[in-house]
């Protein structure tokens, strides 16, 4: 039996597509923080004392925006997400 969900339906339960589709080199705090189970006030503390936390954000336009890979290998997954 195969079961078909839409976008919104998803979405709805979950608020961020799984860190295997992410496909952008960086994620705004709210996602980073979803995918690394912490608070997003957590990482911007990350951000104000440097060197604390796994993960080291860049500024975008005044926004920190944390790096895939950075939350990939600090989670302990390998790997890119493969599009057919």
């Amino acid at each position: 039996m195969e079961i078909a969900i839409n976008a919104a339906a998803f979405l709805a339960v979950q608020p961020f597509p799984p860190l295997s589709l992410e496909n952008r080199p960086m994620v705004p705090t709210e996602q980073a923080a979803y995918y690394l189970h912490r608070k997003p006030q957590t990482l911007r503390k990350w951000a104000v004392y440097d060197g604390t936390g796994p993960v080291r954000p860049t500024r975008c336009n005044g926004r920190l925006m944390w790096p895939i890979d950075q939350i990939r290998t600090a989670l302990g997954v390998q790997g890119k997400a493969v599009f057919a």
